[in-house]
């Protein structure tokens, strides 16, 4: 067993960073998710360097035999790891560090939300609920405001009344200046508010999930029975869109699968699903006869619904990002492989596409391509720097993304 000390050898910091933009979707320090939990990980592997080979090369390490990576394999059902060979050991050990400090905190960040891949999620609802509670606080604080004015004003009354100077009537509550016009300042205050939510978030459509034509479960498809997403969606590693797969493609293996005899499959609402009567509406819509073994006639496209729509001053190309940036699909996509029916998982906000542009590192070592940044190439020589991020090489410009 050897022994790792990460906080005096490696940079948590950084660590934190390559997790979040690689990690997080798969694994959590605590929790088991797709990945098991990664608490107490390097006591688990007998050998480090056989560890950094695992991330790096997950079937490599399958190939030798070792025996608790092939375990492991067997216990999440085949699952195979990504590969991330461009990782460095120091960024291995980087993230080595950022786990060994999460147990360390019990899995509370400093904002007092679970580490991993819900950290960002329970940071962005803590802070909605905040919201909330302060709008509930400060409309409570308002009207105690209210009552206490008209106390004072009926206390004012009294003794006036008591001493015998005589009072104006008092004039009515929907009648006074004052109250409307501080009533008017905060009917404006909250129209603004929520006219300026309404305007941000316009056109952003975070857990979209349109009904489709026929139920297709990527959880079955990709999950249970492991089908690479690049065998449907070809496109995302050669062009910029991704492509809806034509229907032949499903037929490739549908013309020998012909029913569903898997776990059962359910609705966003619970509804059951025929998994059958499902494929049949494939082989309806294509022309297919599977008694016949043949097709019997003309076919006719299935209008899927489209659930991730960029606006068209948005520039996106998925090979460049799946090929160069070598990025999962589950980081843009959440855990498709656990999904029945697909939502859109991320906002596809340009904070969200500029946060990850910041974190996220090229391989930027002995790529020819980026051999004219110079003053970077002599900084990595010089140790001042250890890696280039997307941002460092104009990743943030604005003509990157935007016609």
């Amino acid at each position: 067993m050897f022994s790792f000390t990460p906080a005096n050898a490696a940079d948590p910091a950084a660590g934190k960073a390559l997790f979040q933009a690689n990690c997080a979707s798969c694994h959590n320090v605590h929790k088991k998710l797709t990945g098991p939990a990664l608490k107490g990980v390097t006591e688990r592997w007998a050998d480090q360097a056989l560890l950094h080979k695992w991330i790096k090369n997950s079937a490599g390490v399958l190939a030798t035999g070792d025996a608790y990576a092939n375990n492991l394999f067997k216990e999440y059902n085949g699952t195979a790891m990504p590969a991330f060979p461009t990782f460095t050991d120091a960024d291995i050990d980087n993230i080595m560090a950022f786990i060994a400090d999460e147990e360390a905190k019990g899995g509370k960040g400093p904002a007092g939300a679970d580490s991993g891949a819900g950290a960002a999620t329970a940071k962005s609802d803590d802070s909605g609920s905040n919201s909330l509670i302060f709008g509930v606080i400060t409309l409570i604080l308002a009207v105690v405001a209210v009552i206490l004015m008209q106390i004072n004003s009926n206390l004012n009354k009294l003794a006036a009344e008591k001493e015998g100077v005589d009072q104006p009537e008092p004039v009515a509550f929907y009648k006074n200046k004052a109250y409307i016009a501080l009533g008017i300042v905060i009917l404006f205050m909250i129209g603004g508010y929520f006219t300026i939510q309404g305007a941000v978030g316009l056109g952003r459509t975070q857990d979209y999930m349109p009904e489709q034509p026929i139920f297709y479960s990527h959880k079955v498809h990709a999950g249970t029975n492991q089908i690479s997403c690049l065998y449907c969606h070809s496109g995302a590693e050669k062009s910029k869109h991704a492509m809806i797969p034509a229907e032949n493609v499903c037929m490739n293996c549908h013309k020998a699968i012909n029913e569903y005899t898997g776990p059962d499959l359910f609705t966003a609402e619970g509804k059951k699903v025929n998994g059958t009567a499902e494929l049949q509406k494939l082989f309806d819509a294509v022309g297919w006869d599977p008694k016949a073994g043949k097709y019997v006639k003309a076919g006719e496209p299935i209008e899927w619904v489209k659930i991730h729509n960029l606006p068209d001053h948005v520039y996106f190309n998925h090979s460049q990002h799946v090929v160069a940036g070598k990025v999962q699909c589950q980081t843009c996509h959440g855990n498709i492989q656990d999904m029945d029916e697909v939502s859109q998982h991320a906002d596809l906000s340009m904070g969200w596409c500029v946060n990850c542009h910041r974190t996220t590192k090229v391989q930027f070592a002995e790529n020819g391509y980026y051999s004219i940044f110079e003053k970077l190439h002599n900084d990595i020589k010089s140790g001042a720097i250890d890696s280039v991020t997307v941002e460092m090489v104009g990743g943030t410009e604005c003509q990157k993304c935007h016609y």
